[in-house]
């Protein structure tokens, strides 16, 4: 067994921060996101799942990088498992788990750390469901500085590559601050009058539920079938039917620039000759809807049902 990686993630809004160790059970999987330290990202908290903590880590290759090691159902790992996932994320459970379902672990919080992220997630919860105010997740390698990049990839079509750019430009705009796109649209500001009789949380319902699936079903899907050499066509006739119709309807609902990037997207990929490229460009369409879509969730006002609860069955 290799020496474990020691990380720190730090919430310093919240005045915490705990000690993880990477470990070997998926060790390429543990190695990206080494790579990819240190970074910041907005911290999300499940919202049907129970108590677990995730964020999009500015990572492209856990949308296909392949695991050596599953768990088959995480609501029986310890609290502080650290979990790698393809929809982009770094989990952490930190306590009740109530959805089964397998699961990739690359490492553990400490032991002596597991009441403070616990504290974390209960803090996080309050922000993402009552207060709405960020808090922001600081990931490094134990020891050294905090800092932030995202990554660029590169292709060779000169097209591609300008909107490949220009793709990593809007990410990091809006990476820590929230897209004024969304901040409008749950402020009511709908240019397009969506919301039929004036409302606007049905259209905020509809959003989410796009969003999502977009970057992570979508898009996402895109990275993995480059990857497991779906052939080149194929990818574009599927890159034009998964992903048009919702981005044009998401544009209508005060997300324009989801649709003038699709737009583009679809006028390049024919002028993109292999996988790799195809890939490049579906995963910075990937991670660009995954921080929309981590925003949206943030932004979303989940308190407005707070008198729906769960009636337990009768004992």
């Amino acid at each position: 067994m290799t020496t474990p990686k020691r990380v720190e993630i730090g919430w310093p809004a919240l005045g915490i921060a705990v000690t993880a160790e990477l470990d070997d059970r998926n060790a390429a999987l543990a190695q990206s996101l080494w790579d990819a330290m240190p970074y910041r990202s907005l911290q999300g908290h499940a919202l049907v799942a129970g108590h677990h903590l995730y964020h999009v880590a500015p990572v492209h290759s856990l949308l296909y990088q392949a695991a050596t090691y599953k768990v088959e159902d995480r609501r029986y790992e310890p609290d502080g498992t650290i979990f790698a996932s393809r929809l982009q994320h770094l989990g952490i459970k930190y306590g009740e788990l109530t959805e089964p379902m397998p699961a990739i672990p690359i490492g553990r919080v400490v032991p002596d750390d597991v009441d403070s992220l616990a504290e974390a997630g209960r803090a996080v919860w309050e922000a993402v469901y009552t207060t709405k105010k960020p808090v922001i997740a600081e990931v490094r390698r134990a020891g050294e500085n905090n800092g932030h990049s995202l990554p660029r990839l590169t292709v060779t079509d000169p097209e591609a590559d300008a909107l490949i750019g220009d793709l990593h430009a809007e990410t990091e705009r809006i990476w820590l601050e929230a897209p004024q796109e969304l901040v409008d649209l749950h402020e009511g500001r709908i240019p397009s009058c969506a919301g039929s009789y004036e409302t606007v949380l049905t259209t905020l319902l509809f959003v989410n539920g796009e969003t999502r699936p977009l970057g992570y079903a979508a898009y996402g899907g895109l990275v993995r079938a480059a990857y497991e050499d779906v052939p080149l066509e194929s990818l574009r006739q599927m890159a034009r039917i998964l992903t048009s119709t919702p981005a044009e309807f998401l544009a209508y609902c005060g997300l324009e620039k989801v649709w003038y990037f699709t737009r583009r997207t679809l006028d390049c990929i024919d002028r993109i000759d292999n996988r790799d490229d195809f890939a490049a460009l579906m995963a910075h369409m990937t991670l660009y809807l995954n921080c929309l879509g981590g925003w949206n969730l943030h932004l979303f006002p989940w308190q407005l049902g707070d008198h729906l609860r769960r009636v337990s069955a009768p004992a």
